[in-house]
C-alpha cells in the first residue's frame, strides 16, 4: 500500500487550520475568548481607543472566514495571504505589550509562549504554499 504523504499532510493541515481559526473566531463572536484582554490592549496600543463589541464580532468572523477558506483548495492563495497577515499581527504583543507576554528578561509568560508557538503555524503555511505551488507547476507541465 502506497501512502501519498504530501496529500495526507495537505488534508490534515487544511483541517487543522479550519478547526483552529473557526473555533477561535467563534469564541470571539460569542464573547467567550480568553484572548479578549490581550486583543483589547493591543487595539488600544495601536489605535488609541477602545474596541467596540462589534469589532470582536467582525474580527472573530474574519478568523472563521480564514478557517473556511482553508477547506476550499481553489482559495488557497487567499487563505495563505490572510493567515499570513493575521500571524504577523499575533506577534505584535511580544514587542508592544511586554507586560502581557514576558515575565522577566528572556522568560515568556503563558500568552507569550502561545504566541511563539505560532511559529509552527507559520511552518504549516510554508508547507501548504510549497505543496500548492508544486501542484500548480505540475498542472502547467501537463497542459504543455
Amino acid at each position: 500500500m502506497h501512502v501519498n504523504w504530501e496529500k495526507t499532510y495537505t488534508i490534515f493541515t487544511r483541517l487543522s487550520f479550519f478547526i483552529i481559526y473557526f473555533w477561535f473566531g467563534l469564541l470571539k463572536v460569542i464573547d467567550k475568548s480568553s484572548a479578549t484582554p490581550l486583543v483589547e490592549d493591543l487595539f488600544v496600543k495601536l489605535f488609541s481607543t477602545e474596541p467596540s463589541s462589534l469589532f470582536f464580532v467582525l474580527f472573530g468572523t474574519f478568523e472563521m472566514y480564514i478557517g473556511i477558506l482553508f477547506l476550499i483548495p481553489k482559495l488557497t492563495v487567499t487563505a495563505l495571504v490572510l493567515v499570513s497577515l493575521h500571524l504577523l499581527a499575533t506577534f505584535l504583543p511580544l514587542f508592544l505589550l511586554p507586560n502581557h507576554t514576558w515575565t522577566d528578561f528572556g522568560a515568556l509568560g503563558v500568552e507569550g509562549q502561545y504566541i511563539l508557538k505560532n511559529m509552527f503555524i507559520i511552518s504549516s503555511v510554508i508547507g501548504l504554499w510549497i505543496s500548492y505551488t508544486k501542484k500548480v507547476d505540475s498542472n502547467k507541465d501537463s497542459i504543455m
